[in-house]
């Protein structure tokens, strides 16, 4: 029973954080979501606040009306004139528009609790990951809040010795627009109460209402407008759902709709009972334990994060990390900001930054057993393909697709760009999102059909695009654009970047791959992409961004989008091409960090992953983890000192950690590819490999054990400290690998 008991509390401590007081700051409030709703939550006794946010939640701008620019004619005049060597003439590629940002998103309101002043004693919040329960109590007063997977619904219960609450609904917060119309509404229920917000936008027909059903035990419920006040009450159950919409919104079949949810005998724990069949399925999928201490576990998040070469800061972070992706992913992936903010002046418009951040936040879904957040980002990409195919028609006259650079989550039109950031040019796009589409496919052994009509219409925008060739015959892109860089000898828009080639091959051969039934589509496509030109490496040996002769790389820089083929694909790998991955080790020596973005820190432990640098991954992770990026919430920073709130971090430190101790491919599994000394011990639970297997790892500095269950029959690489052998893997049939440790 001891044992038992031992292990239920290092669970506890490994699956969730504390603070010993209530969140001051938005960025420190607690999190709950369901990838539709989310949920702040401050866990004041006093003056409780749960700020209330929803995916749907952006802002007219003039982003809403936005078109790609209609430049296709002026295409073949801007390719003569690049490949004849003028190394500027992308920059007049435009329609003359000013930048215009993607709607940026917002919070809705926060829900206010109110009491008169009764102390903190003993007073502790919690959030519980395995739950989504965000908890707060003291002497007298507990909230629990979490956002229900099953019912789409915020529901907060709070119980206490003779409750006296005023509660209401609050829009404003910082950044609230003075022109923005709120109307409040109030009324008494035999349950309790019905309070709604109606919020419509300045000089638009574009409105967000919010409905809180208040369902009181006990004592009296009196109207107090805007809110209410509560009694004497045992106990106050609190349900918020949040809707955008033109027009009037009912708000009587909107009430109606909550008060369903209070038909069982124990709503609260009928409502939990249900989302937790959802979320702690998902959640409880994977692990990671580390040799940490006992104490440093047991210590707040805010004390943690001070510690930060504590195994057991890395522990938590993956947990939470796992645990904010999930919870942000459901009707959309994650934005810049996961699915929350407290503030209407969301940085870089809280939009889904496609050209590096999205990915990288969702790049452990398919190994870290979450496929929900990959079906999020599915539904981002098919809700979309209508778009993409009027940028790939208006920008560069061609059949097929072209993702755009950002997007609100409500079009995905390419209409963000300016000279500087001539995001209008990136034909890369398409192949890079649809890369985890193909990875959640190999991991689960069966190609959806989506997928597959994808990235045939990819392939198709490259038969029509890729037309141009060099004097020795190679396909040339043109114009071709590596976010967010440009040469330091000519403009942005340039020729030939190293991850045009890798998206062009990578797409036009899986398109193939997919659609080998079409013999003469699929040999078509492979014959374009042997003709694409090899990646160059420059003068210092390393891969240059820029495979055309002449132009030059610029090392300083946050992106690594040159490396697009080491990591998330697998074009360059030191096993199959060794010598492309030296060159591609060297490129990542010269990068510099230029603004210490969390999400080029990542990038680069990613990428050093792959080349099997342990100590240049436990180098990336240390600029994270020493540069003060988190919050005591375990969301993250932009910027080091915890500058712009954003989950760049928060989101894709789980990858790093798996990307480093486990690798697979369809054909190949790597054991322990990039482990830094400073994790010597531990154990990886749950993995999801691309050739259809569940993978459990041990390690110490003695021996690694893998047990592997796979779900088909495959023959793959195995590669571990002693070398390659072939491993046959038999569906059903486990199988337990010990190797030495070196």
């Amino acid at each position: 029973m001891t044992t038992h008991t031992s292990d239920t509390t290092t669970h506890a401590r490994q699956h969730g954080t504390w603070e010993p007081a209530p969140a001051t700051r938005w960025e420190d409030a607690f999190l709950s979501g369901n990838g539709r709703h989310g949920a702040m939550v401050f866990g004041d006794p006093n003056d409780d606040r749960v700020i209330v946010n929803h995916h749907t939640l952006v802002r007219p701008n003039g982003g809403e009306t936005a078109r790609p620019p209609r430049l296709a004619e002026e295409l073949a005049s801007l390719q003569d004139r690049l490949l004849a060597g003028d190394l500027t003439a992308a920059e007049g590629f435009t329609d003359g528009r000013e930048l215009q940002w993607v709607q940026p998103f917002h919070p809705a309101f926060q829900v206010r609790l109110r009491r008169a002043d009764e102390g903190r004693r003993g007073y502790r919040r919690s959030v519980d990951f395995t739950t989504g329960v965000v908890e707060a109590e003291c002497d007298g007063w507990r909230s629990r809040v979490f956002v229900s997977r099953a019912d789409d619904v915020i529901v907060q219960c709070v119980t206490g010795h003779r409750l006296t609450l005023d509660i209401d609904l609050d829009h404003r917060l910082p950044g609230a627009p003075t022109g923005l119309g709120v109307g409040h509404g109030a009324v008494l229920i035999p349950e309790g109460a019905s309070l709604s917000l109606r919020a419509r936008y300045p000089g638009s027909d574009r409105a967000y209402t919010g409905t809180t059903l208040v369902a009181v035990t006990g004592g009296r419920t009196t109207l107090t407008p805007p809110g209410v006040q509560v009694e004497r009450a045992q106990s106050v159950l609190l349900l918020t759902r949040v809707r955008r919409h033109t027009g009037e919104l009912d708000a009587m079949e909107e009430r109606q709709g909550l008060l369903e949810l209070l038909r069982e005998h124990d709503p609260y724990g009928d409502l939990l009972e249900r989302h937790l069949h959802l979320h702690r399925t998902a959640y409880d999928r994977a692990s990671l334990t580390l040799d940490a201490d006992d104490t440093e576990r047991s210590l707040p998040g805010s004390q943690l994060i001070r510690r930060p070469h504590s195994p057991a800061l890395l522990e938590r972070l993956f947990a939470a990390g796992r645990y904010h992706l999930l919870s942000s992913s459901g009707l959309l992936p994650p934005r810049l900001v996961g699915l929350w903010t407290g503030d209407w002046n969301t940085a870089w418009s809280g939009a889904f930054t496609n050209d590096a951040n999205l990915n990288l936040q969702t790049s452990s879904a398919a190994a870290a057993a979450l496929p929900e957040v990959t079906e999020a980002h599915a539904s981002l990409i098919h809700g979309q393909l209508a778009d993409w195919r009027d940028n790939a028609r208006a920008i560069f006259g061609a059949r097929g697709v072209v993702a755009p650079p950002h997007s609100d989550g409500e079009t995905g039109l390419t209409y963000h760009f300016s000279r500087e950031y001539p995001l209008h040019l990136w034909t890369a796009g398409a192949d890079w999102l649809l890369k985890p589409l193909v990875d959640h496919d190999e991991t689960r052994g069966e190609r959806d059909p989506r997928t597959a009509s994808a990235l045939a219409e990819v392939a198709l925008f490259y038969e029509d695009f890729l037309t141009r060739t060099d004097a020795d015959g190679n396909i040339v892109v043109v114009p071709s654009y590596s976010p967010e860089n440009r040469p330091a000898n000519a403009s942005w828009g340039a020729i030939n970047a190293a991850m045009d080639l890798s998206a062009a091959r990578h797409a036009l051969l899986t398109a193939a791959e997919y659609h080998a039934d079409q013999t003469e589509r699929a040999d078509r496509w492979r014959a374009l992409a042997d003709r694409l030109p090899p990646h160059r490496i420059n003068a210092d040996g390393a891969l240059a961004e820029w495979a055309w002769p002449g132009l030059d790389d610029t090392y300083d820089h946050r992106h690594l989008s040159h490396l697009y083929g080491v990591w998330p694909l697998e074009e360059i790998n030191p096993y199959d091409t060794p010598d492309l991955a030296a060159a591609a080790h060297r490129a990542l020596e010269l990068r510099g960090a230029e603004n210490d973005s969390a999400h080029g820190h990542l990038h680069h432990a990613l990428v050093a992953a792959r080349l099997r640098d342990g100590e240049r991954v436990a180098h990336a992770l240390g600029q994270v983890l020493d540069g003060d990026f988190f919050h005591a919430s375990l969301m993250s920073a932009h910027y080091p000192k915890r500058d712009v709130y954003n989950a760049d971090a928060a989101h894709t430190l789980p990858a790093v950690l798996i990307e480093m101790l486990v690798q697979s491919t369809p054909d190949r599994l790597v054991l322990l590819p990039a482990l830094p000394a400073a994790c010597p011990t531990g154990r990886l639970r749950g993995v999801r490999t691309r050739f259809g297997a569940e993978l459990d790892l041990t390690w110490s500095p003695q021996d690694v054990t893998a047990v592997i269950r796979p779900t088909r029959n495959r023959r793959v690489e195995l590669r571990t400290f002693s070398g390659a052998e072939p491993l046959d893997l038999v569906a059903g049939e486990d199988r337990v690998l010990t190797v030495e440790a070196r």
